[in-house]
């Protein structure tokens, strides 16, 4: 399975702020990472703001990225939601749409126990049929899949991959090697949590499923070939261009950032989908000077930045 490998790139949804998506804009970030050379986008995740649209705009944006870049660069379409028939209905959407694959995260009010999550996720897969990857997002869902969770999901037809957050202690190869004992091998393990991707991916994982590469693609993706490559000495050089960028990540959540270096390439002017609200002044100038860092260190994109 070639679908869940190497960099996936997860874009913002830009939308209006009655939660219409604006087609154009979200047009400008797909082929923006379809020329940069990403393996997959990842639409509608975390980044992709999934959990604040309506049914209807969701259908509009995978539309939107079929119509884009369908064919060219392989679309994961994310359908988490709280009923399992709204999320069975999401994912054939997508598929009618003509997505190559999902992703699924385990949403919740009252909190789920693995016998539910197991239920969920073969209810979907069946009804979506197509490769779908587990997204284990604790700090978000509130729910923890275990290994041994992980590993019977991993038999279940058409759920073919799993988005881990970081490993505790950075134990990447630990929990590589622990997970791969008990998984197919056709089973694809990936990380999100942007400022481990260059540990994870030396440490040999499957996929870095990047934040970041969403509007920063080409920086994102040297860093990926080289780690893959196992050159640890350019990763590390690459990685640290990233650091100031993963600092404002980690203090004021990657979501919010991400709406700031939209605005500052002159991508689209759009915010965060109400109750969150746009970052303070001050914080523009930090990204601001992330990103003039990434393009003198890495040297790997051709920024336009905004006024």
């Amino acid at each position: 399975m070639t679908l869940f490998r190497g960099l996936s790139a997860f874009p913002l949804t830009p939308t209006d702020a009655e939660g219409h998506v604006d087609a154009e804009a979200l047009g400008r970030f797909l082929d923006r990472i379809h020329q940069a050379g990403a393996d997959s986008i990842g639409l509608l995740g975390s980044t992709g703001g999934y959990a604040y649209l309506s049914r209807e705009e969701r259908k509009r944006a995978v539309q939107t990225a079929v119509e884009c870049i369908g064919g060219k660069t392989p679309l994961v379409v994310g359908v988490g939601a709280l009923r399992t028939d709204d999320a069975q209905a999401l994912a054939r959407d997508a598929k009618s749409a003509g997505a190559d694959g999902l992703l699924l995260a385990p949403m919740s009010y009252v909190p789920l126990n693995e016998d539910e999550v197991f239920a969920h996720f073969v209810a979907v897969a069946e009804a979506g049929d197509l490769p779908l990857c587990v997204y284990n997002n604790p700090s978000t869902t509130r729910f923890t899949f275990s290994d041994e969770l992980i590993s019977r999901l991993s038999t279940v037809s058409n759920i073919v991959a799993v988005k881990m957050p970081l490993a505790a202690n950075d134990d990447f190869a630990g929990e590589l090697a622990r997970l791969r004992q008990m998984i197919p091998d056709t089973f694809t393990i990936g990380y999100s949590g942007d400022w481990g991707a260059a540990d994870a991916l030396l440490a040999g994982c499957d996929t870095w499923y990047s934040v970041a590469a969403g509007l920063l693609p080409a920086p994102a993706l040297a860093l990926t070939r080289a780690a893959q490559s196992g050159d640890a000495m350019t990763a590390g050089r690459l990685n640290h261009a990233f650091e100031e960028l993963w600092a404002l990540f980690k203090r004021y959540g990657s979501f919010r950032v991400m709406f700031v270096i939209a605005d500052l390439l002159d991508l689209a002017h759009v915010q965060p989908p109400r109750p969150l609200l746009p970052l303070p002044e001050n914080a523009w100038g930090r990204i601001r000077q992330a990103l003039e860092v990434l393009t003198t260190d890495a040297g790997a994109d051709n920024f336009r930045l905004g006024a």
